[in-house]
């Protein structure tokens, strides 16, 4: 295989899907089930850029659970502590995207290296990526919490291409996170954002992802799309 190229994919947002847990949420807040699930997951992205911000490393699950907390006082919302344990474990086993496995399937016949990079933990990675049947796409999964930070720090970028034995210039960052996307470009990677929604508003800092895609099925043919027209 040709790894020349290495992708590193996020997992949270563009490889899983976050709001999977919206039917689970239905039963304890109705309708504002999809309003809570995106403060949650709002909530606990804040967490972990101020923790890392503060070097006040937690985990990105206690993130998680804190955001959790969080958002059950904001709407107060009568969830008891299994019921919150239920929705956390429930966090480690979310489904991937439709696009995902046609993506995967194509960048990996287009000869690129495949890693899975995350603020979550390893552990946790390892389990998101086997319970969605993905996991074996992937030549390794990188967590941050290897180095005790998060995202966007551009330390976290410099460890997975260590981790990956890549190099800025060949290695792309693949997340439907704008601040992901400028987290790795700011660092001197490549880096394409999936924008699923229409509605998406990327981060208007000055930083342009060097690619957009619409989902992940089209991303190899884009990359090589861009080579061709951008040879390293």
């Amino acid at each position: 295989m040709n790894q020349a190229l290495t992708l590193a994919f996020d997992v949270y947002g563009t490889l899983i899907d976050t709001h999977g847990v919206i039917i689970a949420l239905e039963k304890h807040v109705g309708n504002t089930a999809a309003e809570f699930s995106q403060m949650w997951r709002d909530k606990q992205l804040e967490y972990s850029f101020r923790r890392g911000l503060m070097k006040n490393y937690e985990t990105f699950a206690v993130c998680t659970s804190n955001a959790l907390d969080f958002t059950c006082d904001y709407f107060k919302a009568p969830f008891t502590q299994q019921d919150k344990n239920d929705l956390l474990e429930m966090y480690r086993v979310l489904p991937a995207f439709e696009d995902v496995k046609a993506g995967l399937v194509r960048s990996q016949e287009a000869d690129f290296g495949l890693f899975a990079f995350s603020n979550g933990s390893a552990d946790a990675i390892e389990m998101l990526l086997t319970n969605a049947h993905i996991r074996d796409f992937f030549l390794d999964v990188v967590s941050v919490d290897e180095i005790k930070s998060f995202k966007p720090n551009p330390d976290v970028y410099n460890h997975f291409m260590k981790r990956a034995a890549s190099v800025s210039t060949n290695t792309w960052m693949i997340s439907s996170n704008p601040f992901d996307v400028i987290g790795a470009v700011s660092s001197g990677l490549r880096a394409a954002w999936v924008k699923r929604s229409p509605d998406a508003i990327f981060d208007p800092w000055g930083i342009e992802p060097t690619l957009t895609v619409n989902g992940l099925s089209e991303l190899a043919v884009n990359i090589n799309k861009y080579l061709n027209e951008n040879p390293i």
